[in-house]
């Protein structure tokens, strides 16, 4: 089996209506579903391109609407034991999911919840994807220091690092490969959370539907220079993601 430390490698909806979230995601990226029986239950699985992108599932009990993301370890057993001595708190245990793989779910030390896994086949190579698909995630972190030292270490990772409007960017790296990057989130409610980015072709006509669709814009589209053109939106149930055009594809 051949894994990719630290990459994306599954990003999940989970909110109080899976079907809501569905019709929302349909109308404005034209994702469809596929269900999928996993661990004996049914899962809606997001299609994009032919391929499967993600899943939604129903939420937990007091649980937010969120976008979780899943990242690629070698042996989940083993992280989930180094996350918790440093300084992780349980959410999953290690858990079976036939036919798909084996996951876990946690809470890292500044807050955010976050989740590893290893998929029955080999993880898919780093590529150019199509528009829809997940293209960028970042941690918004209420102490980025702390949380670049905990993903570094469980990871295996290096960084690099530039300065945002924020304070330092860091870009998580597994040799030349990028694997998200993490940041100072400078938000009111002093929370931390992984904000994943779509791929699209037109940031500022994609998020003019996501408000026809009521969602709600809390950052217009902005040129970040040298990078690309970017906004962020909270989908009607409060899950919040980006939107993303490369400068350069």
């Amino acid at each position: 089996m051949h894994t990719l430390p630290g990459k994306l490698v599954w990003v999940e909806h989970a909110s109080a209506d899976p079907a809501k979230a569905s019709q929302f995601y349909e109308a404005l990226f034209g994702w469809t579903d596929s269900p999928m029986e996993v661990a004996g239950e049914a899962y809606r699985v997001i299609m994009n391109a032919g391929a499967g992108i993600g899943g939604y599932r129903t939420a937990q009990e007091a649980e937010p609407a969120h976008w979780g993301i899943y990242l690629s370890v070698a042996d989940v057993d083993t992280s989930f034991a180094m996350a918790l001595v440093a300084g992780a708190t349980p959410w999953m245990p290690p858990t079976d999911f036939p036919p798909a793989g084996r996951g876990a779910s946690l809470v890292d030390p500044v807050g955010a919840l976050v989740s590893i896994w290893r998929g029955a086949n080999d993880d898919t190579p780093d590529a150019q994807v199509p528009p829809g698909h997940w293209v960028w995630h970042e941690l918004h972190a209420t102490d980025a220091d702390k949380a670049l030292a905990f993903y570094e270490q469980l990871f295996g990772l290096t960084h690099d690092a530039t300065s945002s409007g924020h304070g330092a960017y860091y870009v998580l790296k597994d040799g030349d490969h990028r694997r998200g990057a993490i940041m100072q989130e400078s938000g009111s409610d002093g929370s931390s959370f992984w904000l994943p980015y779509v791929l699209v072709t037109d940031v500022d006509a994609t998020t003019a539907k996501a408000a026809t669709l009521h969602a709600d814009v809390r950052m217009p589209p902005t040129d970040i220079p040298g990078i690309g053109r970017f906004a962020m939106v909270r989908d009607p149930q409060g899950a919040s993601f980006a939107l993303f055009l490369p400068q350069h594809p």
